[in-house]
């Protein structure tokens, strides 16, 4: 078996929207996010998927909110993280 380019962790998505969404990328250098995406998808269950539908369509109201609470609490973990690395 071959894993397909389409299969991805659902967790990504929601790590880069959340990113984007709070401007936590802004004057930030490629090494730096690198580092913070790794630190977020590694403190989070992998979430395997196909096609965004699939997420869109079945998952609950209910655990896409839990999803996102997780997603909250691991990047304020990692850029808490980061910064007192400094």
């Amino acid at each position: 078996m071959i894993l397909n380019d389409d299969i991805h962790n659902y967790y990504e998505k929601l790590v880069v929207d959340y990113i984007s969404e709070q401007g936590l990328d802004q004057g930030k250098d490629p090494d730096y996010m690198a580092d913070l995406c790794c630190i977020i998808l590694n403190q989070l269950p992998p979430r395997y998927i196909r096609y965004e539908v699939d997420m869109a369509f079945y998952l609950p109201q209910s655990e896409r909110f839990e999803m996102q609470m997780k997603v909250e609490e691991a990047v304020r973990k990692a850029v808490e993280f980061l910064n007192n690395q400094s």
